[in-house]
């Protein structure tokens, strides 16, 4: 039967001329030799869809030929429009062959029939290999095209697990057919049933908020807003106790903190900041949590994150299975069960690497095994092996702060993309995106997929219906192109180009009226206030819930961690706005520049936190036939040593050093006696490390030298003004008439 099939799959491939040889000569033998390759397989699905096919003879044999077909392919899986076309033109040309005579009809429509078959097996067999090329891209646009392409076709095919994982067609578990009447109450209900008016939705596109401000134990002071009046703003914790737990999660969700919990110590209980975290996550409200810290809170965030992640999933999922259950038994055929979106996706989470998505994932296995046994997870082994770190990819044992071992732990790679289903304690790993509920990718790797304005390939329609935005480690995102994630958030909560089998009975009427946005829950996480990640929620966010931000208010700056003694001058100049970069520049050129010009003021180090200005300063100093060396996160490692010696020994009087560099690889450099910041860091903390570099001048070389520490600043910089200074010190500085302040650290009192 596997050599009758082979060839018959092999005959329906052919054009009308080549069926014609083949009938004129008998050479068969040559096709049969060639059909057990695997390409030629793949080539199966692509061939009917080349424009040189001819057409059929017969129309009405064609349509009964093509009706028998489509129903025989719709019994077996789901396919969209595309694929639709594909077996019109495979029956075409059975069609073709019947024409030439009646003996040979009956054999044509076997082997039409076999085909059949070996498509569906074939288009099962590819789902593996179009899931993998969702994981690796090339990094050539044609490469990127090919993997798109094959994803596409591969949407819906994956046969073996979408019966599992499939909404559609799959019942309650045991247990939970009951579980409408304790939901009644439940948050997460009241969130998806609230109805707007289009009044309300005006409102909250004006932007006009009701903001108050309230103080938590342990996040401390919440800055709130309310675009609606009969959405009250946040009070105490005891108005947001924690959300009720769906029936799976009851079990471990105590377990939070068993992940990271150290060698030999227990370390389960859930904190008093995730319970905080969880109360506020409960709500519905967006999130801006600016105080964590990858030594202290990010793992505690996560857990909590990952945990609300599941509980909205899963209390979604299991009130559509059970309302697929009521559909199943009710003879009521008017009666309508809104509770789905347009696509299936409802979380999207941004992490900056892969050992993010590790995390996150085993985090989910951790709240979603059952006691005492395994649970069923698909394609393990290889996201273990993708997303893992392989023993010897650890670099050496580098002297860097705590912090960067924090950050950089694990597979650093930022380019992926990765789709997670969940059904009845089953997680299925690389699932089609609109296939799965949870998508975990980096910005870089969604916009090889989103794709821009005017390419041909692109997709951006399994967005349409995201429910919750997780933007974690939004700080190191400043750190890789902000660019990426602000291109990602443009394409979220758009009507879809396509309807991708939807069940329009069954969509909530706020999705169909596109009013998702409006829905949809936004939680930031990171570890410093930048007007960037502000800018977040300010522009791209619109829950009618309303926001809740944390105001980190520090009253001891990172200047008191400075050990060399060294007077810091900062100097104010005048901007018309925080984008206003030209003021910078023509106050730097004019006033801070002539300064350290005469060659005594050599080996002075300029600190670019742009990579913009950077590219400005360096153009500036080769038009002005300046003395200088430039490192950049984009410089070569022969280019970084040579900068270096140059700058230590005084042959470059200047050193350009751009802030990303810093950030990924926190090399010493040496030499320094001036140091001019001409922005403050984004880090506090970076302050402080690069006003120690100068000490490791004064070690080697012995001598005596006076330093010096400029920094540059306008009042747009007020958040980081205060990370370096202190509040105290820093409101002190932005409303005094005086432009330059002094302060004195090292040895003697700090002033």
């Amino acid at each position: 039967m596997g050599k009758r099939r082979r060839g018959n799959q092999e005959i329906t491939s052919l054009t009308k001329k080549q069926k014609k040889h083949l009938k004129e000569f008998g050479e068969q033998h040559p096709f049969h030799d060639n059909v057990v390759d695997r390409p030629e397989k793949t080539q199966i699905l692509r061939l009917p869809g080349s424009p040189q096919h001819p057409v059929p003879d017969s129309e009405e044999d064609s349509d009964e030929e093509q009706q028998s077909a489509y129903q025989k392919l719709l019994t077996t899986m789901i396919q969209g429009a595309d694929d639709n076309s594909e077996d019109e033109e495979s029956d075409n040309e059975d069609d073709e062959e019947e024409v030439e005579g009646e003996s040979e009809e009956e054999e044509e429509e076997e082997e039409g029939s076999d085909a059949e078959e070996d498509l569906e097996d074939e288009e099962e067999g590819e789902t593996p290999d179009n899931s993998q090329n969702k994981e690796h891209p090339e990094k050539t646009n044609g490469g990127i095209e090919e993997t798109e392409e094959a994803e596409t076709e591969g949407e819906f095919t994956d046969k073996k697990n979408e019966a599992a994982f499939c909404l559609e067609t799959n019942l309650p578990a045991k247990g939970e057919e009951n579980m409408g009447e304790q939901e009644e109450e439940d948050i997460f209900v009241k969130h998806q049933e609230t109805e707007l008016s289009e009044e309300e939705v005006g409102r909250i596109l004006q932007g006009s908020k009701i903001k108050t401000q309230v103080k938590w134990p342990k996040l401390g002071t919440l800055q709130c807003m309310c675009p609606l009046e009969r959405f009250p703003a946040m009070g105490q914790p005891s108005s947001a106790p924690l959300p009720s737990i769906h029936k799976t999660l009851e079990a471990n969700w105590g377990l939070l903190n068993q992940s990271f919990a150290p060698e030999g110590g227990t370390m389960t209980d859930v904190t008093e900041l995730q319970k905080e975290l969880l109360g506020l996550m409960g709500t519905y409200r967006d999130v801006h949590f600016t105080n964590s810290s990858p030594l202290r809170e990010a793992k505690e965030v996560q857990s909590a994150y990952c945990l609300h992640v599941l509980n909205h999933v899963l209390k979604a999922n299991t009130r559509v299975l059970r309302n697929n259950a009521k559909l199943k038994e009710t003879k009521d055929v008017n009666k309508e069960f809104r509770d789905q979106g347009i696509t299936r996706p409802k979380v999207l989470i941004l992490v900056p690497f892969r050992d993010g998505v590790l995390r996150v994932v085993q985090t989910f296995i951790t709240l979603l095994e059952p006691k005492g046994k395994k649970m069923d997870v698909s394609n393990k082994k290889r996201f273990k092996e993708e997303y893992g770190e392989e023993p010897g990819e650890s670099p050496p044992k580098l002297h860097r702060p705590d912090d960067y071992h924090a950050i950089f732990s694990g597979n650093t790679d930022d380019h992926f993309r990765i789709g997670v289903s969940i059904m009845k304690r089953s997680m299925r790993l690389y699932s089609p995106f609109y296939s799965s509920d949870i998508i975990i990718a980096s910005p870089l790797g969604l916009r090889t997929v989103l794709g821009a304005d005017g390419e041909k390939k692109r997709d951006f329609d399994f967005l349409s219906s995201i429910e919750l935005l997780i933007v974690d480690q939004a700080d190191v995102f400043l750190m890789q192109n902000w660019e990426h994630l602000l291109h990602v958030l443009k394409y979220l909560n758009l009507q879809p180009l396509d309807s991708h089998g939807v069940d329009f009975s069954r969509v909530r009427m706020w999705n169909l009226n596109n009013w998702a946005a409006h829905y949809r829950q936004t939680l930031v996480f990171s570890a410093i206030q930048e007007p960037q990640i502000t800018n977040i929620l300010t522009k791209h966010c619109h829950n009618y819930r309303g926001q809740v931000c944390s105001k980190t208010i520090p009253k001891v700056g990172s200047i008191c961690q400075v050990l060399v003694q060294l007077p810091h001058v900062f100097q104010m100049f005048h901007s018309d706005s925080f984008m206003d970069q030209d003021a910078r520049f023509q106050f730097f050129v004019d006033k801070i520049l002539p300064q350290y010009r005469d060659s005594v003021m050599s080996h002075t180090f300029i600190y670019v936190p742009s990579y913009f200005d950077f590219v400005r300063l360096r153009n500036y100093l080769k038009k002005e036939d300046i003395s200088f060396a430039s490192v950049s996160e984009y410089s070569q490692r022969s280019e970084v040593s040579r900068a270096r010696h140059y700058f230590q020994k005084g042959e470059k009087q200047f050193m350009l050093f751009s802030e990303r560099f810093h950030f990924y690889k926190r090399y010493t450099i040496k030499g320094i006696h001036n140091l001019i910041f001409y922005g403050l860091p984004t880090y506090p903390h970076f302050y402080s490390e690069v006003c120690n570099m100068l000490q490791a001048g004064v070690r080697e070389g012995g001598g005596s030298v006076s330093f010096t520490c400029t920094a540059l600043y306008s009042r747009y910089d007020m958040h980081r003004l205060a990370a370096i200074t202190g509040v105290d010190r820093a409101a002190q500085m932005l409303q005094s008439k005086k432009t330059v302040h002094l302060f004195i650290t090292g040895e003697e009192k700090n002033t």
